[in-house]
């Protein structure tokens, strides 16, 4: 089969039966667009004569072609793993995708933000509250209790929300429904935002025109971009100088679950990772735990044998 062909077949595939999102389909699309054009230059044009050597080959090609980290040509590997694990099912010769080693890399160090530095995002316009105001409260209150990622809160609608209950479902990555639970200040500052709203746009969170008939005339919610710079706008006014995302809440999110003893499972079903290992990168704050654990332990075990 041309490798051409085999990487069409594996994203409509991808976009129809596995449910991955647009922004993973334009990833892998430029990941597996790149080793096909390697391959055209290097003679290799149907997936059977694909090699072990050709993939380090390619590995040893993005290294040197710019400045790409080890975690960023992993992604480029990990796209051809599961184009050949696609392939394999297909009943295709091609070599197997665990004969593909990812590179080492180091262990990332999670930033987050302190409950303090949240309530100083929070306070910002709080004395005259404008529905601007209300929405920007309400967002970050929302990104802060649920872990949610940027994109499910952008496609976030006001019928999926269940204010009374204070949950409701997402479709995360891979097309996976999870639940969502939301903290009494996340409701409340959502019930408050939602009143005062007069408009018919269905989205939850949007932007707001300085004519309000315009916002029923607007259909979308608000975009990536808004959120970034509502939360950088935030962050300066407050005097946060570390970097804000909305990453960033969801790391904090995670952060503060663990720190108040919930276990890396519950945090792996509430983030939406499909495997425990992706949540293990918070590992800096179960360590913590851990030694708080053991100093406790160890200083009652000392205590009762001076008794």
């Amino acid at each position: 089969m041309k490798l051409e062909r085999a990487i069409k077949e594996y994203l409509r595939y991808c976009s129809a039966t596995r449910g991955f999102s647009p922004h993973t389909i334009r990833n892998y699309s430029h990941y597996l667009g790149v080793l096909g054009s390697w391959c055209d230059e290097n003679k290799v044009a149907r997936v059977e004569d694909l090699t072990s050597d050709d993939i380090l080959d390619f590995q040893v090609f993005l290294n040197d072609k710019s400045n790409l980290t080890h975690r960023t040509i992993n992604y480029y590997l990990i796209a051809i793993r599961a184009l050949l694990k696609y392939l394999i099912n297909r009943d295709v010769k091609v070599i197997a995708p665990d004969r593909i080693e990812l590179a080492k890399v180091a262990e990332r160090q999670i930033h987050f933000l302190e409950p303090e530095e949240i309530e100083r995002l929070l306070e910002i316009g709080e004395a005259e509250p404008t529905l601007t105001t209300l929405r920007d409260q309400a967002m970050i209150n929302l990104l802060y209790s649920s872990g949610l990622r940027v994109s499910e809160l952008t496609s976030l609608k006001r019928s999926q929300v269940n204010l009374k209950r204070g949950e409701f479902s997402v479709r995360g990555k891979g097309g996976k429904v999870r639940p969502v639970f939301l903290s009494d200040e996340a409701q409340s500052s959502l019930q408050r935002y939602l009143k005062t709203r007069q408009d018919t746009n269905p989205y939850l969170l949007i932007r707001h025109y300085k004519n309000a008939a315009a916002d029923s005339k607007a259909t979308g919610g608000l975009s990536v971009r808004s959120i970034q710079r509502i939360l950088n706008q935030r962050a300066r006014l407050s005097g946060i100088t570390k970097p804000v995302s909305p990453h960033k809440l969801r790391h904090s999110f995670a952060t503060l679950l663990l720190q108040n003893g919930a276990d890396l499972r519950s945090v792996q079903a509430l983030l939406g990772h499909s495997s425990v290992t992706t949540t293990q990168i918070y590992t800096h704050v179960t360590d913590k735990n851990l030694r708080e654990t053991h100093q406790r332990f160890h200083k009652t075990s000392t205590n009762k044998t001076s008794d």
